[in-house]
């Protein structure tokens, strides 16, 4: 089968550092394809933000990395970008396949389209404004019903973008994810849980942004039914829900106990991660679940929601739990608190994630929609 010689990437969801598993997903998988496809030229379309912060990758060099004139955070500027400008820049530059790497496309792609469809969360939790909701609705239906084929990260998750978007699962094609980016060279461990006034104790640590679908109130109410000397760590952007949060720990009596950080360094939260005892995830929806992986490739224990995309991801590794049962919830944790073999556990099934093979299957999916055109 022939290979596309040039394939261009969307990017233009790129706000760095608040992307969360979107950017991820991007700074991991591009790579992996550049690495491993070195005969095809990959062009990467994004905003003014990302491409400051993308040329300063190892691989940009490798990368055409085009700046589309919008940010993430101007909705008007950056849809013209998305349904206007990307299509007429496939077209002059002669890409044979276009990849929209985060749910939202141009209805028209102006060649081989493919998106990644990450989840269907917007659909089913309001995680936005009513107005970014709707708008964000409508690009991912117009760029998923105009695609020659769909990516998704599990086979939950194709399951679900089927059913929600009235989209033909066979032209869904479920792709694990690698697992996570790279660890960073972590601080001194001490100095960081000083600074954060967690110097003793166990460290439960939840990585994700503050969102009402992640949940992490559930482990708020979970953590007085923990030993004292348990303090939980909620590591992310707060998104609105961080009031509400730390509303919880009060009224609960367990402020002390809690750390609602957010904008942490790579190399300060590496340090979180040693210091963890257990990786805690609540949430009530995922499209894949990277945080269970960085946790589990560091050899942190998780105990995580008992739905069917975690399932995929933890195995046999993860402790399971309701994610409306706060007293399953503190039982599934004090369980990997007190287990000396779940990292070893954890460790072996985030080996079997890696984004060379994420990369090798995406390329499989441009090599048949290129040659069906």
């Amino acid at each position: 089968m022939s290979a596309p010689r040039r394939v261009g990437l969307n990017a233009l969801f790129l706000d760095p550092g608040v992307s969360g598993g979107s950017e991820t997903y991007l700074r991991s998988l591009v790579p992996a394809l550049v690495e491993g496809f070195p005969a095809t030229r990959f062009e990467l379309a994004t905003t003014r933000r990302g491409a400051r912060a993308l040329r300063e990758e190892s691989w940009a060099g490798s990368v055409a990395v085009l700046d589309l004139g919008c940010d993430d955070d101007q909705p008007f500027r950056r849809t013209l970008a998305e349904q206007i400008s990307l299509p007429r820049l496939a077209r002059a530059r002669g890409w044979d396949v276009l990849h929209s790497l985060a749910n939202r496309a141009p209805r028209w792609a102006g060649t081989a389209s493919v998106v990644t469809v990450h989840d269907m969360i917007f659909f089913h939790h309001l995680t936005m404004g009513a107005l970014s909701t709707y708008g964000m609705r409508w690009a991912v239906r117009a760029g998923s019903g105009g695609a020659d084929a769909l990516i998704s990260g599990s086979e939950a998750s194709a399951d679900e973008v089927a059913s929600t978007l009235g989209v033909a699962r066979d032209r869904i094609v479920a792709i694990p994810h690698g697992a996570g980016r790279v660890p960073a060279r972590p601080l001194d461990v001490q100095p960081v849980r000083e600074r954060h006034g967690i110097a003793d104790g166990r460290v439960v640590l939840c990585v994700a942004a503050k969102r009402p679908h992640k949940n992490q109130r559930l482990l708020v109410e979970a953590l007085g039914r923990l030993p004292d000397d348990v303090r939980l760590v909620l590591v992310g952007h707060d998104e609105g829900y961080g009031s509400e949060l730390a509303g919880a720990a009060a009224q609960l009596g367990v402020s002390e106990r809690v750390r609602l950080l957010e904008g942490v360094p790579d190399a300060e939260l590496e340090a979180l991660w040693e210091s963890a005892g257990c990786a805690a995830f609540p949430t009530l929806a995922e499209g894949f679940g990277l945080p269970v992986l960085e946790a589990m490739r560091r050899g942190v224990p998780v105990a995580c929601s008992d739905i069917p995309v975690l399932h995929e991801v933890g195995g046999n590794a993860a402790r399971f739990f309701d994610p409306h049962d706060p007293g399953a919830a503190a039982a599934a944790i004090a369980a990997c608190l007190s287990d000396a073999s779940a990292g070893a556990r954890g460790r072996e099934q985030a080996a079997a994630f890696t984004w060379e093979r994420a990369a090798a299957q995406t390329f499989a999916v441009y090599e048949r929609v290129w040659v069906g055109r």
